[in-house]
């Protein structure tokens, strides 16, 4: 991976799901290249102590993305702090549940749809204002591959992620004039906590699931972030309404 640059310097950027793996991640990488970040995630502890540990150039607020007055709130607290936002990541997800529609309950259904798509909807609704007043901004959604090539037994997943892709693609065109660019990212199978509801460690879930993908092994987050960093940079400037895959060739076969 190449040495991060200065290419967000200034700008400041909101992440969802800050506390943990990718989001972590992502936060680190953003300030890394000169950004301050506002660290959002449903468990305060964690993300006060991600804060924390990135020093001044964050923020960190407890935020439940399924509630308006909780996105609200903490979109508020964002811009007490720093004043202007320039890029908003939706990386927050919920514990999946295998199921086909026959089985799956209908709370973990809602669950998924509420923190992935209608949780874009109201950090979105909170957000863009702000970048509305400043004439320019980059909103990026993590989504999946799965929002392409569907899995069996992971229906609400699978429709979540592939709302979001389409979620952005709908916001581009409203707001380009504004503008705002808004895209997804789509991640192939990550090596994350995540994996372990599946798998007894990270090793076991990279030998189970690297080979479906066309270079042999899984991703790191650092490899996610970089390319949220991407499109949240001048780098993409001509980058909107689209889904970038970062699968490692797993939807090309």
């Amino acid at each position: 991976m190449s040495s991060p640059t200065a290419r967000l310097g200034g700008k400041v950027i909101l992440i969802t799901g800050a506390a943990s793996s990718i989001g972590t991640a992502i936060a680190r990488r953003c300030v890394a290249e000169g950004a301050s970040v506002i660290c959002l995630d449903q468990s305060g502890a964690d993300v006060m102590a991600l804060a924390e540990a990135l020093g001044r150039s964050a923020i960190g607020a407890a935020c439940d993305v399924t509630d308006a007055r909780s996105v609200k709130a903490a979109v508020e607290i964002g811009l007490a702090r720093f004043g202007r936002l320039d890029g908003l990541v939706h990386n927050a997800a919920a514990p999946s549940r295998d199921g086909t529609v026959i089985d799956l309950a209908e709370q973990q259904w809602q669950l998924e749809i509420g923190v992935s798509l209608t949780g874009a909807f109201l950090v979105s609704k909170y957000a863009l204002p702000a970048m509305v007043a400043a004439g320019a901004g980059s909103v990026v959604f993590i989504a999946s591959q799965f929002a392409h090539v569907a899995v069996g037994k992971a229906v609400a997943y699978c429709a979540a992620k592939a709302g979001l892709v389409h979620l952005a693609k709908a916001m581009a065109v409203d707001h380009a004039a504004d503008g705002i660019r808004v895209n997804s990212l789509s991640p192939g199978a990550v090596a994350t906590p995540r994996l372990l509801q599946r798998f007894p460690d990270l090793d076991a879930a990279g030998a189970a699931l690297g080979p479906a993908h066309l270079l042999d092994r899984i991703a790191q987050p650092d490899e996610i972030a970089a390319s949220a960093a991407f499109l949240l940079s001048a780098d993409a400037s001509f980058i909107t309404g689209t889904d970038l895959l970062v699968d490692g060739g797993y939807a090309a076969r």
